[in-house]
């Protein structure tokens, strides 16, 4: 008999939320900052607990990368958060229609915490992508129930067993299961529903949500390009791409998806991108800072990626400096590989990669990756490289994404002011620093009258034919 939880089971813990959110009445900045306190507390005394984890899950995963990206990477946000929360509380003063404010009348915004978020989280950086949430979740004054990934099992196990340890139930409850347990979180009817995660499963949970006309914000993915202009400096170009593309063996919702460079530079790059994997990753199969890939039908698709590639006729060049064995191994690591002058019927072109493979294009004219990438779903990250700012302009004005990255790929998401999100399929709302505090809270609108305008408007009032 499952051990999971049923819908009935979730549902019961989200009605004690919400009463308990409505008992509390005012969320004081002192409980937003202890809960915020809390989850950095599990994160810095657990963090090497939590890397390991993480290790285990993924068959290997860099522990010196986990800290950087999952421990730190989500104390960063929350102490952000925690700094700033006492001004984003602050009433926002606003105009009121003339001349009621020379009478008096006053508007304003109070931002109200929405209740109980709800929050899925997804395998690739299962810790981070959890707890930096919490920044903006907390920050605003909710409380939250989490459904982590299957695919992470350990990892969600020890969190659940932490923030069981650190909070009550009523405020953080966590529920761990397959995706009969992720249906029925997404079913749930909470006041607010976090889910990051692949394009093809927030399609089901946004339907989900609708039963009770729940507002989502989605964090997808999507194939994220790269334009290197003609002005680019290759070799730093090449540098910042495949430290991106490598870093957890490409598993990231922002990676690089594929290259479009200017012609006749396509054999340089593949020099220079060689010569950064080999200063990285002297070797690949055993070393401890390269990632497996997460599990074995990843790591079959990905492989399948590549055969229908050279079936197609593509030119497939596999980085692998130590000129290593790779059909045995212990874990289910790829090296590095280029996909070169990849064509549209490939399926590595179609679908994100999620992985370490990266095809790169080439173009005659700017013009012509533009119509390219505009041709093509809205990606959550786009990158361009060069020293042009007439070009960069242009390639910035003329494309849509959830956000840039120039001469560097990545790393617009570390930046807590800048918000985080995608555009159509790759997402909907942001989150990170203010723009967390706002996504996740209720912008209440308030009109004060005055006691002067009242009698004034008294004589608008019926009835308008007034007796003679």
């Amino acid at each position: 008999m499952s051990n999971e939880p049923t819908q009935a089971d979730m549902q019961e813990i989200l009605d004690r939320q919400k009463a308990a959110y409505i008992a509390e009445g005012v969320v004081t900045a002192e409980t937003r900052i202890d809960r915020i306190d809390r989850a950095i507390n599990i994160l810095k005394q657990h963090g090497d607990k939590l890397s390991e984890a993480m290790a285990a899950d993924f068959g290997h995963r860099s522990l010196d990368a986990s800290k950087m990206t999952d421990i730190d990477g989500a104390i960063g946000p929350l102490e952000h958060s925690k700094k700033h929360l006492r001004k984003w509380m602050r009433s926002e003063k606003r105009k009121v229609m003339f001349p009621l404010g020379l009478f008096g009348a006053r508007g304003r915004i109070d931002y109200q915490p929405l209740g109980v978020v709800g929050c899925i989280s997804p395998w690739n950086f299962p810790v981070q992508l959890t707890f930096a949430p919490l920044a903006g979740i907390f920050a605003a004054g909710n409380r939250t129930m989490i459904k982590p990934s299957e695919f992470t099992a350990q990892t969600s196990d020890l969190m659940k067993e932490l923030f069981e340890k650190e909070f009550d139930i009523e405020e953080v409850a966590v529920f761990t299961g397959g995706p009969d347990v992720g249906g029925a979180f997404s079913r749930l009817p909470f006041d607010h529903l976090l889910f990051t995660g692949a394009t093809s499963i927030a399609k089901h949970v946004m339907k989900a949500a609708a039963e009770n006309l729940v507002p989502v914000t989605l964090e997808l993915g999507g194939k994220s390009p790269v334009i290197i202009g003609e002005s680019a400096d290759l070799e730093l170009a090449a540098n910042n791409i495949m430290a991106g593309k490598t870093m957890n063996a490409g598993q990231i919702c922002l990676a690089p998806d594929y290259v479009m460079l200017p012609e006749d530079s396509r054999d340089e790059f593949v020099e220079h991108a060689r010569a950064s994997v080999a200063r990285m990753f002297p070797d690949l199969k055993d070393n401890p800072d390269y990632t497996s890939i997460v599990n074995e039908r990843h790591y079959e698709r990905l492989n399948g990626y590549l055969d229908d590639a050279r079936d197609k006729g593509a030119n497939v060049v596999e980085i692998n400096p130590a000129d290593e064995d790779f059909s045995q191994q212990e874990h289910h690591r790829i090296p590095p590989t280029l996909v070169l002058d990849p064509t549209d019927d490939m399926k590595v072109m179609q679908d994100e990669i999620f992985g370490p493979l990266l095809p790169v294009k080439q173009y005659k004219d700017v013009d012509e990756t533009l119509a390219y990438v505009n041709s093509k779903d809205r990606p959550l990250g786009l990158y361009y490289f060069g020293q042009n700012k007439s070009e960069e302009n242009k390639v910035l004005t003329h494309t849509t994404s959830g956000g840039v990255t120039v001469n560097d790929v990545i790393m617009h998401v570390a930046q807590e002011d800048l918000p985080f999100g995608g555009v159509g399929p790759s997402g909907m709302g942001s989150y990170h620093g203010y723009d967390g505090f706002k996504n996740f809270s209720h912008a209440k609108a308030i009109f004060s009258q005055s006691k002067t305008v009242s009698k004034l408007a008294a004589a608008m009032f019926p009835p308008y034919k007034k007796a003679s």
